[in-house]
């Protein structure tokens, strides 16, 4: 059952059953981000994170593109001012600063895709694309670089050599590409990126809610930290999750061989 959410300018927010799907709306530019896509943006990704009912989101471009990435006139100001882009109660949807996000997120990606929308595919734990999908990551060619982490992310996903071709390069490459170095994991027919990242949010969204964010943060600390940073709390984070109704409840669909219906507790 989907349910319309807040109301914001430029983000459209939508619940399907425990998903949040976000679409960024401001489709007249393209969906390129202005200061208050970036605000209307990171509250949409703390009411996902912070609603214990939503276990996934989905993030999707509203229009004929994913996103023409930075409203450079409009927000370059700010950023050579060093004024904050996001509020207090939000949270940084490229996840390299603040709060860290505890929900898996899925990209849906169509049309053209380029810088800050790389980025944020990058951020998200899944992307889809479809077959019209197009990747440049242009920053270097407007006199500035990657700066909401494809720096980071793009070379340890795609690896090395693949990573600097395109940085370094400011040229476009296809949802092929995109695959074939593994920014992306699925290509889909035109038009078909945002039923199947729904379709793959729904999947995660049965799983049991604590287990898969205990996945997500292990798998996390081991980036951000070091595998013996995740290694000290495989056993521990275990034992907390085996004292959990849902560990109870996973058993017993197990044994009487029915499907689980998790709590989150």
């Amino acid at each position: 059952m989907t349910q319309e959410g807040p109301s914001y300018e430029t983000v459209r927010v939508w619940r399907d059953g425990a998903v949040l799907v976000i679409g960024l709306n401001r489709p007249h530019k393209r969906n390129a981000f202005d200061a208050t896509m970036l605000r209307e943006l990171s509250l949409a990704y703390a009411e996902l994170d912070a609603d214990p009912a939503l276990r996934a989101g989905v993030l999707y471009g509203e229009g004929k593109v994913f996103t023409a990435g930075l409203d450079l006139a409009a927000v370059g100001p700010s950023v050579r001012k060093g004024e904050p882009l996001y509020p207090d109660n939000g949270l940084d949807p490229w996840q390299v600063s603040g709060r860290r996000s505890s929900k898996p997120l899925v990209a849906a990606v169509h049309g053209k895709c380029l810088t800050l929308g790389i980025e944020l595919m990058l951020a998200a734990d899944i992307a889809i694309a479809d077959a019209t999908a197009t990747f440049a990551q242009l920053e270097i060619s407007r006199g500035i670089y990657p700066f909401g982490g494809a720096t980071i992310r793009f070379p340890r996903a795609a690896g090395w050599g693949n990573a600097m071709r395109w940085m370094l390069t400011a040229e476009e490459f296809d949802a092929s590409e995109a695959l074939r170095i593994g920014i992306v994991q699925e290509v889909v027919p035109a038009g078909g990126h945002l039923e199947r990242a729904i379709a793959i949010a729904q999947a995660i969204a049965r799983q049991a809610p604590l287990g898969v964010q205990a996945t997500l943060h292990n798998a996390r600390l081991a980036v951000r930290e070091g595998d013996a940073a995740a290694e000290a709390d495989l056993v521990p984070a275990v034992q907390r999750l085996l004292a959990t109704q849902d560990a109870r409840i996973g058993v017993e669909a197990f044994l009487t061989r029915t499907r689980p219906e998790f709590t989150g507790r």
